[in-house]
């Protein structure tokens, strides 16, 4: 989806969308990257409800970027390497449908795209499982409560945290840090 300013949006669902959200706010062309829940049918959902597993919601996040920046693909390749997309229905600790791998495309160009990287990862053997990311038709996104919303940065020591978010955050800031603001 562009905008009239030329931004585009993604929606990508990589378990829980703290550490997502975490992982791709600082990369250079992220203009805004807000917490929330898609792909579920349960009109309203929460953090309670959506946790409960039974709205059939994802936690995702959805990003506006600059494509002059980074394009879709790009971040496709960021949101891959910093977490699980072998892993069903679970990131680490974290369990259920919520936390499911997905990418919702906005336009079919994201959805061709979407099916190329993870046909190239494939080829590629890239992991040593299949990949289970699924690919589900983008549905109303549902904002996040205030307090999802830049977690990490607000809650740095939080143990969750700690264990979960800084080593992803530490991968991205060792391997792709020309990709970073400055």
């Amino acid at each position: 989806m562009t905008s009239p300013s030329g931004t585009q949006q993604a929606i990508l669902a990589g378990g829980c969308f703290w550490c997502t959200e975490a992982v791709l706010k600082d990369v250079r062309g992220v203009q805004k990257i807000e917490s929330g829940y898609i792909g579920g049918h349960t009109p309203n959902p929460d953090y309670r409800s959506v946790c409960s597993g039974t709205t059939g919601h994802a936690e995702a996040v959805r990003v506006t970027f600059d494509p002059a920046q980074v394009d879709f693909r790009d971040l496709l390749g960021l949101f891959f390497a910093t977490h699980d997309p072998t892993s069903l229905n679970r990131q680490g600790a974290d369990t259920g449908t919520q936390y499911r791998s997905a990418v919702f495309p906005l336009t079919p160009e994201q959805d061709a795209q979407t099916r190329e990287v993870i046909a190239d990862l494939t080829a590629q053997g890239a992991f040593d499982r299949p990949i289970v990311t699924t690919i589900e038709p983008a549905s109303t996104f549902h904002v996040a409560e205030d307090y999802h919303q830049d977690y990490y940065a607000n809650n740095p020591r939080q143990p969750y945290c700690v264990a979960v978010i800084a080593p992803k955050v530490a991968k991205l800031r060792t391997y792709y840090a020309d990709r970073l603001k400055g």
